[in-house]
Formats: structure tokens, sequence, C-alpha cells
């Protein structure tokens, strides 16, 4: 059953879908008005979850359940892969990508792909003080804590020793 974001608690699970631009209006609009009734109608093995989704920086499609609830299974995250693969047919764009990284430069998201990650330390593009979007936050409470994170604090500092060796 869909509740509003807000009321969710900060153990809910999370995931994160990163698209590789900003949502346009129409697309926010379709978000907007399809993930409520997906969510009414989430259920795992026919126990409906309390879950709810939100938009980060206009660009960041987060879902969430409360698994205090009723948790997550196979089956239903298989269901939201659905929505989720739905979403990225009629909007032309993956959601699923995960050779990207994202970070915030001078206000707007950049996505870096993880192969060109040294050439741009290397280039001084990315610093350990560029600011990571953590797209592999677990639950509510980590995203807000830890959505923006020094790059040089998140799991990119191997890539600062290396180039710093």
């Amino acid at each position: 059953m869909y509740i509003p974001y807000p009321q969710l608690p900060a153990a809910s699970r999370v995931w994160i879908y990163a698209a590789p631009r900003p949502f346009n209006q129409a697309e926010l609009q379709h978000i907007e008005a399809t993930a409520p009734a997906f969510l009414d109608d989430w259920a795992t093995h026919g126990s409906p979850m309390q879950a709810s989704y939100h938009i980060l920086q206009g660009q960041f499609l987060v879902l969430a359940v409360n698994e205090a609830v009723q948790a997550a299974s196979g089956c239903s995250i298989d269901s939201s892969m659905g929505y989720i693969r739905s979403l990225e047919q009629q909007f032309s764009l993956s959601l699923t990508d995960r050779s990207q990284v994202y970070v915030l430069q001078e206000g707007r998201v950049q996505a870096i792909p993880v192969a060109a990650l040294k050439q741009r330390i290397a280039d001084g593009a990315l610093t350990p003080e560029s600011l990571l979007l953590n797209t592999l936050a677990a639950t509510k409470g980590a995203l807000e804590q830890h959505w923006q994170q020094a790059a040089g604090q998140s799991w990119l500092k191997r890539y600062f020793k290396k180039a710093l060796a």
C-alpha cells in the first residue's frame, strides 16, 4: 500500500534508480501518476507492502519499503523491476545502468562512467572533495544522512590513494 515518503521510518529499505539526465516535466508527471498506483498494488506473496517513492535531484527515482511491516521478496523485487523497465521503455532511457557514478559539480548532476574514474582523477576533474551522490544507500536513513558524500570519504577513496601514490 502506498504511503507518503516522509511517513516511512528511517530503517525502510530503498532502491535508487538513476536516470542519465534530469526527468522532464512529462516524465515527472507520469511517475507521479503511476508510482502510487503501482505501490498500492505492490505485494510480497500476496501481502501488501507499505511502500513509497521519492524523486531526488530531479533525476533519481527512489522506491522504498517499510520492511518492519512486510519484507520485500524476490518476487516483489521482480515486480518492481517490471515497473522500472516500463518507465525505461516509455522514457527511452536507462534507470538501471550501474556503470556510472554521479557527482554534483557546480550544482549540477554529472554522470561519470566508472571506466573513466582514474582519468578524471588524474585530470583533477574529480577530487577527494567532489560530492558523490550515494546511489548505493540501502535504507532511507542512510540515504538521508549520506546522499551527498565527499568522494574521498566514499568507496571512491581507493582511487585517490592510487592516484596520489
